[in-house]
């Protein structure tokens, strides 16, 4: 049995213990087609012992990411080259947990072309080993969702753990649609199917993991929590993860749709003003302001935000239909507001606008930018294997 002195709060360093026939005993066969994935940045001793336990599953592989560790850790690695299905890459100097990552994924799409998903785990101990089994799982058995490993955040939980998780909560349920339990959790099973849309999100750092849940919602990608352990080891002092800095960037993610809209908001105001100062007609200038808005927050959005890829065929009409709603709800209320109540054109212009913002947001993530779910025909999904096989043929070999 993997054992910890305690599963809320501090671990003792070395009361981490591993039971091979209990993972071994609980593993269906579908894990051989799944790799695990491993970011490490000065890693201790205890990693061995994870990557020797995860061994006794019939992994494919289990890639470890050496983000570019002091010479120091070079034995942890060493121990790690000699263990057979176990694969080191390297990083010449750190680069972040999100780049590692991406080496990670990049380095299985092409060595392992059968892999139908990668399992990620952390590399200080905080993963029990049978849940990093208990998420495989999972994901072999629904390859089309995302699994994240959801940790209950109980008494005992170290404050900085416990208070940044419910703002990351907040946050990322307001810009995703979706309400998760842990959403900064290392431990995810990652179907193949977002492979090429996580290679592409430009983060490296720990942001790379709040990327990631916002593209597999604009994939519409299914979410699946599953209950794992809470093990924090010396209070959490070996996680590399700066409560200040990291997540500044984390929730500047979260703030590029305000950003867009403050802009648009910018644009969209200084035209009507302008066209309405000139003498133009309040709908005149109502709709030219809202077309300039329009054109700058439809780029933005899409390449800023949502990061869709979707053909402009799809999103465009549903966008253009947005504004053309949010513009006449938009004009109204600055009819009533104006002349019922007497406030100004422009305050109450900027009044409407601020009470539509939030549901032109929910119609955009919800509606407009999301890719829909289609059930695949056999022989497309066929042709597109053929094309990915003769495409990663091509590609040098690791």
């Amino acid at each position: 049995m993997y054992s910890v002195a305690r599963v809320f709060g501090t671990v003792r360093p070395g009361a981490i213990r591993y039971n091979r026939r209990s993972l071994e005993d609980s593993v269906p066969q579908t894990l051989d087609q799944l790799c695990v994935l491993i970011p490490a940045f000065v890693p201790g001793a205890a990693l061995a012992d994870i990557v020797r336990a995860l061994l006794e599953s019939p992994f494919l592989a289990v890639v470890v990411v050496n983000d570019g560790s002091p010479e120091e850790c070079r034995p942890v690695f060493h121990a790690l080259e000699a263990m057979p299905r176990v694969r080191v890459l390297e990083h010449g100097q750190n680069q972040g947990k999100g780049a590692a990552l991406k080496t990670g994924l990049d380095y299985i799409t092409r060595a392992f072309p059968e892999c139908a998903g990668v399992v990620t785990a952390d590399a200080d101990g905080q993963h029990h080993p049978e849940d990093i089994v208990r998420v495989a799982e999972h994901l072999a058995s629904h390859p089309r969702e995302l699994a994240l490993g959801a940790r209950s955040f109980a008494a005992g939980t170290p404050l900085r753990s416990r208070v940044g998780n419910q703002l990351s909560r907040l946050a990322v349920g307001l810009l995703i649609g979706r309400w998760l339990q842990d959403t900064q959790t290392g431990l995810r099973g990652i179907p193949r199917t977002l492979f090429a849309k996580l290679l592409a999100i430009p983060a490296s750092g720990y942001e790379f993991e709040l990327e990631m849940l916002t593209a597999a919602r604009h994939a519409s990608c299914a979410f699946a929590e599953v209950p794992i352990r809470t093990i924090y080891i010396e209070d959490n002092l070996s996680s590399h993860f700066n409560p200040l800095t990291d997540s500044m960037r984390i929730y500047f993610v979260l703030m590029r749709f305000s950003f867009v809209s403050v802009l648009t908001a910018v644009l969209d105001n200084l035209t009507f003003l302008a066209l309405y100062s000139a003498g133009g007609r309040l709908l005149a200038s109502q709709a030219g302001g809202r077309l300039v808005g329009m054109l700058f927050q439809y780029w933005a959005a899409r390449r800023a935000v949502f990061l869709t890829d979707e053909r402009h065929r799809r999103t465009l009409p549903k966008y253009v239909l947005l504004v053309a709603a949010s513009g006449t709800a938009s004009y109204l209320l600055i009819r009533l507001l104006h002349d019922s109540a007497g406030v100004p054109v422009l305050a109450a212009k900027v009044l409407a606008e601020t009470g539509l913002f939030f549901v032109n947001f929910a119609v955009s993530r919800d509606f407009v930018f999301i890719r829909r779910k289609t059930k695949p025909a056999l022989q497309p999904l066929l042709a597109e294997a053929a094309d990915e096989q003769a495409a990663l043929a091509r590609l040098p070999q690791p």
